[in-house]
């Protein structure tokens, strides 16, 4: 696979510019086109050398920020943009995967932090999927790699050598940390059939077993997903963090793989959490989530102490603690725009060019479901309902929506819609029942839940019962296509982004880690339960579809491809059912701003011409 070109390896800006947007630029535009930036990773023994995303190009793209000076500089330049960047432990190289227009298929460059070209990381491992990516400080490389004809595999490069296969399986496996040390690493997987479920294994370097950690009846435990959160900092301490679901929800334990010790860490919190270690490894940074929002504390692991870090109410996007102990955090709310924010003292890196304008606050509702209370997040105008109103669902299925920014959503309510997001049984942060409630009768379970908040939203006065738009992307837009046939009479049209639209074929097209969780979900193959297929795919219910239908797709998407979609809407065209199809050259989503302010637009302009609405606050 040649080297894609990197037109800006030698270009050094010292601050990224964006382009000032008109006074008359609706308030939705200037959202997507304002600079934003991800949280900052820097090089663990180089603190002040850091890479982050931004697309203050008008593309998301890597760039380079040298806290000494304060020179930042764009690493990358390409068509469709590039959204995953490490930097190496000694702040010497940045590393970003590099695929064909957005197919997620590819492979690791490299480039020196000061700028020069790029090359080819690791030499002799032909492209796949990103399965994790290791660095140690000595230069020994450890690669993840999934691939749809040799399954999962990680290799081994140590400085001036090839790459070694250390481990390989026909199940999905990743790589999920290296030790500071560089001697040992621990990989997830799902080597026992359940992609719900992984179990965690540590290697030496050679490929030598060392300890195993697996929840479920054949070892005495209870059923649970064990994810790795990484080795302790300290070079010689192998001891993991792994966040378990032993009692029904994501809490944390420090597992000692060379002497098989495990303790489980009952912080006192409601909710589940999630950590990260301080880099002395004597404290952990604890991520709190409750009910959609989140917040920090720090653990000491001597004493026990848990102290709250003061943090404005809403949803951390991301977070790490400094070597001199200060955090740096990723925050957000559903009003306010998203802010890199330092413990240390305010605002840590603010993009050049106009803020993005607010929104409005988020409320909740807990609505009566089939299987238990349902939460929802509302967005609404000004003014008095009932509105006509979109029901925004999240994908994933495994994720939920929380009390953060979305530009799609101030987008809506500025267009005078008020907007409902539906954590419906399948999403996570409610619990492991709540999260493993979707198997089987996956989409069907969900739209229970989403037609539960539909008649409490009517109820309450809040949407108009003849405006109401199904909406979303990936598995929302799924669900979308999926309610439009099951739930004909709810909905007064459907916006379904990348959607999965013939379920079979979507999975024989997919990619295979994609095809694992599917079986998982549906207890099978299509040839094993077919009649289980048919009942959640959306072609199967086309004929009862009454509404228009708005489906943009990506021509590269390796997660919903392309031919599942066409098959769908040529049944649409074959029964005469008003649609609108929009392709662009990407994968699943885009990564260049005027993309997406293009697909909004378009999406204002179909709701528009289906239900003849008014903007209300054109802003």
């Amino acid at each position: 696979m040649p080297a894609p070109e990197n037109t800006a390896a030698d270009t050094v800006e010292t601050t990224p510019s964006i382009a000032q947007p008109a006074p008359t630029v609706p308030a939705w535009e200037r959202r997507y086109r304002a600079a934003r930036i991800s949280l900052p990773r820097w090089a663990d023994h180089a603190p002040a050398k850091s890479v982050f995303v931004s697309n203050a190009s008008g593309t998301f793209e890597v760039y380079a920020w040298d806290r000494v000076t304060g020179e930042q500089r764009r690493v990358t330049d390409r068509p469709n943009g590039t959204a995953s960047a490490r930097i190496s432990p000694d702040g010497r190289w940045i590393w970003w995967f590099a695929d064909t227009d957005g197919d997620e298929f590819g492979i690791w460059m490299r480039q020196p932090f000061d700028g020069g070209a790029d090359e080819p990381a690791v030499p002799g491992l032909a492209p796949s999927y990103p399965g994790g990516l290791g660095l140690a400080m000595d230069g020994t490389v450890v690669v993840g790699r999934m691939s749809d004809d040799e399954g999962s595999s990680i290799h081994v490069v140590s400085p001036g050598a090839e790459p070694v296969t250390v481990y390989r399986h026909a199940e999905s496996a990743w790589l999920s940390g290296l030790s500071e040390d560089g001697t040992h690493l621990v990989i997830a997987h799902n080597e026992h059939g359940d992609a719900m479920r992984s179990s965690l294994r540590v290697l030496r370097l050679d490929g030598t077993p060392v300890a195993d950690l697996h929840d479920g009846p054949e070892g005495g435990r209870p059923d649970s997903d064990l994810s790795s959160m990484g080795f302790s900092p300290v070079a010689g301490d192998q001891r993991l963090l792994v966040v378990h679901q032993r009692r029904g929800r994501d809490e944390l334990l420090l597992w000692e793989p060379l002497s098989g010790t495990e303790t489980e860490l009952d912080l006192g919190l409601p909710g589940e959490v999630s950590g990260d270690w301080y880099p002395d490894g004597r404290a952990l940074l604890i991520d709190h989530e409750q009910h959609g929002r989140s917040e920090l504390y720090r653990y000491d692991l001597e004493s026990g102490e848990l102290a709250r870090i003061d943090t404005p109410p809403g949803t951390i996007g991301g977070s790490g603690a400094r070597p001199d102990g200060s955090v740096e955090y990723h925050w957000s709310s559903g009003s306010t725009p998203a802010e890199l924010r330092s413990t240390a003292g305010g605002v840590l890196l603010t993009p050049p060019g106009e803020r993005p304008p607010g929104s409005v606050p988020v409320t909740d509702a807990w609505v009566e479901g089939p299987g238990g209370r349902v939460h929802a997040l509302v967005s609404k105008p000004a003014g008095e309902g009932p509105f006509p109103t979109v029901f925004n669902i999240h994908g994933g299925p495994t994720a939920h929506d929380g009390d953060h920014f979305a530009a799609d959503v101030a987008a809506w309510v500025d267009h005078g819609f008020a907007v409902v997001r539906v954590n419906y049984r399948g999403s996570t942060g409610y619990g492991k029942d709540w999260t493993d409630a979707l198997r089987v009768r996956i989409g069907l379970i969900e739209l229970e839940d989403i037609g539960a908040v539909r008649a409490w939203a009517v109820e309450s006065g809040l949407a108009d019962p003849e405006r109401i738009v199904l909406s979303g992307g990936s598995w929302g837009g799924y669900l979308t296509l999926l309610g439009l046939g099951v739930q004909p009479e709810a909905w007064a049209l459907g916006l379904a982004a990348v959607p999965v639209a013939d379920y079979v074929t979507a999975y024989h097209d997919e990619m295979d880690v994609l095809k694992a969780m599917d079986r998982t979900l549906l207890g099978g193959t299509p040839e094993e339960v077919p009649e289980r297929w048919a009942a959640s795919s959306p072609l199967t219910y086309v004929e009862q579809v009454r509404v228009p239908v708005y489906i943009s797709a990506g021509e590269n998407d390796p997660r919903c491809p392309i031919k599942q979609i066409e098959n769908y809407v040529e049944r649409l065209e074959q029964l005469g059912k008003p649609h609108e199809v929009y392709r662009y050259d990407a994968g699943h989503g885009s990564l260049v701003v005027e993309e997406r302010i293009r697909q909004m637009r378009q999406e204002f302009a179909f709701v528009d011409g289906v239900i003849g609405l008014p903007v209300r606050n054109p802003a």
